[in-house]
C-alpha cells in the first residue's frame, strides 16, 4: 500500500510543524494498519534501524521505545539464565 502512496505521507519534511507532523504520521500509520506485510516492515525498521519516518506503523520515536525495551528484555533473560546457571552449579 505504502508504494503506491506518496512518500511524504511517510517521511516528515522539514521543520514541519507539530500538529502537521502527527497528522501525517497518524495518516501513515493508517495506511500502515491495512498493510498485509506490516509486521515484516517493522522488523526490518527496527533490524536496520531506520532512524527516519513511519514503517511497519510505528515512527522513529517509538521504534526507538521498542528497541530499548527490547534490549532490556535481553539483558533481563541474561542476567535469569546466568542466576539459574549458577544455582545448577552450586546445586
Amino acid at each position: 500500500m505504502c508504494r503506491r502512496d506518496e512518500a511524504g505521507l511517510f517521511f516528515a519534511p522539514s521543520k514541519e510543524p507539530t500538529a502537521a507532523r502527527l497528522s501525517r504520521e497518524e495518516a501513515a500509520k493508517r495506511v500502515c494498519a491495512r498493510c498485509p506485510v506490516m509486521v515484516e516492515c517493522r522488523e526490518h525498521a527496527l533490524l536496520q534501524p531506520e532512524p527516519y519516518g513511519v514503517w511497519g506503523g510505528l515512527t522513529a520515536a517509538e521504534r526507538r521505545v521498542v528497541l530499548a525495551r527490547r534490549r532490556r528484555r535481553e539483558m533481563e533473560l541474561k542476567k535469569a539464565a546466568r542466576a539459574a546457571n549458577r544455582i545448577a552449579q552450586a546445586g
